[in-house]
């Protein structure tokens, strides 16, 4: 590998530069939708070292109307080699109830760092921000290019931010990702902790019609809220399919609306599912699942199904995919944990879905998810591990020797 004498890594890579770049993020608010401040603060720390850095806008016109904003750049080579896409997203979920520390005060306690979007994924982007530093000011020459993307609304509904980076054409030329997502922290395994995948998601409403009646005379009616009832728990009970590597699915009831008239049956009633899904389980598969639930519960009534409105077919949910162990940048991505760790990584699958879908379904590129350590996420006194944000940065710098020179 041809390395600058002048600069080593660790001149851009070290817990006092991670902390102090991390503190600065944590203290912006940028809950979904509103991630304007912390776009322009990587952006400006991204110009301010002479890496390229260019915002890029979108407008999702049909279902929210947002005016989304990403920054990215990219570093080319001198000659043709592979693509590697780092992403990570720069908005958190809201301040939740429960804190006991401040959720945008940054405090940094026993090697941990808190606040709202620490390791979910401020971190990660931090990790990326910093490898990719290094990485310019302290290689010569590589080949092939580094796209690096900090996106919006990852915590949002449809991920908008790098879906348009697929639909702007922005990702066409990838060979590989890596997303700086917290695996470990949601698989519960230790770090270093890669995954190889993830489960897919889908959300749906089921409706179920019935008859009015006035509550003293129920049996004149069909109750669509007893109706709704049956077909949620038969719909539990559903044999889940089961895969290797992602295991089975799930279901989780995440809404309810019926009924109100006063002293009456109600007439309709809805709950909604997110559907938790694993290979093989496509809209088709779970529209018949539905169908085969209402089947079993020998509904009085009648219903039907619909899924959530999207903003155009290919993220109103997210698919499941796999990376084999013997994918070449799959044994490039453990060979670099090890390097920088001492540790062979944790192999797991993400359980639940993420702009990674995306990408390795969507993209259809090797993406591994690899990230700090941390806990909280989406809860109060979210926290991450300052250490682990280091070792990333480190791992990431790693691989792009590796692979690029």
């Amino acid at each position: 590998m041809a390395m600058k004498e002048e600069k080593q890594m660790s001149d851009y890579i070290h817990l006092e530069r991670a902390t102090e770049v991390l503190k600065e993020m944590v203290k912006i608010y940028s809950p979904y939708f509103q991630e304007d401040l912390i776009m322009e603060y990587v952006y400006n720390w991204l110009k301010s070292r002479g890496l390229d850095a260019v915002y890029h806008r979108y407008h999702e016109k049909k279902v929210t109307n947002f005016r989304g904003t990403n920054v990215i750049g990219r570093m080319k080579g001198k000659d043709e080699g592979p693509h590697i896409l780092l992403n990570g997203h720069l908005d958190s979920v809201e301040i939740s109830e429960g804190w006991t520390k401040d959720p945008l005060g940054a405090e940094v306690e026993d090697g941990k760092l808190y606040g709202v979007g620490s390791v979910d994924m401020k971190a990660g982007c931090v990790a990326i921000m910093l490898a990719v530093e290094a990485f310019v000011n302290t290689v010569d020459s590589f080949n092939g290019e580094i796209l690096y993307t900090f996106v919006s609304d990852e915590e949002g509904p449809y991920g908008l931010g790098t879906d348009a980076l697929i639909l702007d054409g922005i990702t066409d030329f990838v060979d590989v990702a890596i997303v700086t997502e917290p695996g470990g922290t949601f698989t519960g395994n230790e770090y270093p902790s890669l995954c190889l995948g993830a489960r897919g998601g889908w959300s749906y409403t089921v409706t179920t019609y019935g008859k009015s009646a006035h509550a003293a005379t129920p049996e004149k009616g069909i109750d669509a809220i007893e109706d709704a009832a049956k077909l949620m728990m038969e719909l539990k009970k559903s044999e889940l399919k089961e895969v290797p590597k992602l295991g089975k699915g799930s279901f989780g009831i995440i809404d309810f609306q019926g009924g109100g008239a006063a002293c009456s049956i109600a007439d309709k009633a809805s709950f909604t599912v997110f559907r938790h899904t694993v290979t093989g389980e496509d809209l088709s598969f779970l529209r018949n699942e539905v169908d085969l639930a209402a089947k079993r519960a020998n509904l009085k009534g009648d219903y039907s199904m619909k899924f959530r409105e999207a903003p155009h077919p290919e993220n109103g949910g997210y698919h499941p995919y796999t990376i084999s162990e013997n994918n070449p940048y799959t044994r490039t991505m453990k060979e670099s944990i090890r390097n920088v760790t001492g540790l062979d990584p944790t192999i797991g699958y993400f359980p639940s879905i993420g702009d990674f879908n995306y990408l390795g379904s969507r993209v259809k590129v090797p993406t591994y998810v690899f990230g700090p350590d941390g806990g909280n996420f989406h809860s109060s006194d979210e926290y991450v591990d300052l250490e682990s944000v280091v070792k990333t940065a480190e791992v990431i710098y790693d691989y792009l020797n590796s692979i690029l020179t």
